[in-house]
């Protein structure tokens, strides 16, 4: 004889409420988990600086690299004319003879009486030479004067030159009576070795009389260029150091 048994109703209800729960969780919609998804910045990133409208890292190293061109330029440059002077007062001041090359800069005025030569300036390398003011006419009244006597460098070299001229005006240009003119010059010459350049600075009217007086003041470059022998070499030294 067999038996059957029948649940409960409690137990009948509990199963026919079980799928609708299930139901009910599948049916919810998903958490937003975007927020979790999202990549978090490394530490790396976080710190990197923001780049918008800065210069790219190509462009960058082009502006370094051009600055540092330029800053190697100047530096030779500085040392070539470093070296150069340092040579220049090597020469000069130990006086050696035979050796290099030699220059003799001289002053010349052959200005006519209506100009009067008041201040004038030399500069060789732009080292100044020689500079006077005409005071009672002891500068005027110079018609030749040697400003430059020693050794240099075998090369390019450079002279300026200043002069002021006082108008001495009379008859019809008496009215430059007293007006200044002033005249600059410079002179590039090539020192040879073994050889001794003469540089004579001139002072002089140009033109004719149809050339105004303003115009007239000018200066010339006369050159003559010797053999350096050590006789010479040695009575120019000792012409040099009488005359200093």
């Amino acid at each position: 004889m067999r038996i059957y048994t029948y649940p409960t109703l409690g137990l009948v209800l509990a199963l026919c409420l079980l799928p609708c729960s299930s139901f009910a969780q599948e049916e919810k919609a998903p958490p937003d988990d975007s927020a979790a998804k999202a990549p978090v910045p490394t530490a790396t990133e976080a710190a990197k600086p923001a780049t918008d409208g800065a210069p790219s890292d190509e462009a960058y190293e082009l502006k370094l690299r051009d600055l540092e061109e330029r800053v190697n330029e100047l530096k030779e440059k500085i040392f070539r004319t470093k070296a150069r002077i340092l040579q220049l007062q090597e020469t000069v001041v130990t006086g050696s003879i035979g050796a290099g090359a030699r220059a003799v800069l001289i002053h010349r005025n052959e200005m006519g009486g209506a100009f009067k030569l008041v201040s004038v300036q030399y500069a060789l390398d732009s080292q100044p030479i020689f500079k006077k003011v005409d005071v009672d006419g002891d500068l005027d009244g110079i018609e030749e004067k040697e400003i430059f006597n020693g050794n240099i460098v075998p090369g390019n070299h450079n002279i300026a030159v200043q002069k002021v001229f006082q108008g001495q005006g009379f008859g019809f240009f008496s009215y430059v009576k007293g007006y200044k003119f002033k005249v600059t010059s410079s002179y590039t010459f090539t020192a040879e070795e073994g050889k001794i350049i003469k540089v004579k600075i001139v002072g002089f009217e140009r033109g004719g009389i149809t050339t105004s007086l303003e115009e007239r003041p000018a200066v010339r470059y006369d050159i003559q260029i010797d053999k350096l022998t050590p006789a010479r070499a040695k009575t120019l030294q000792e012409k040099a150091e009488e005359s200093g």
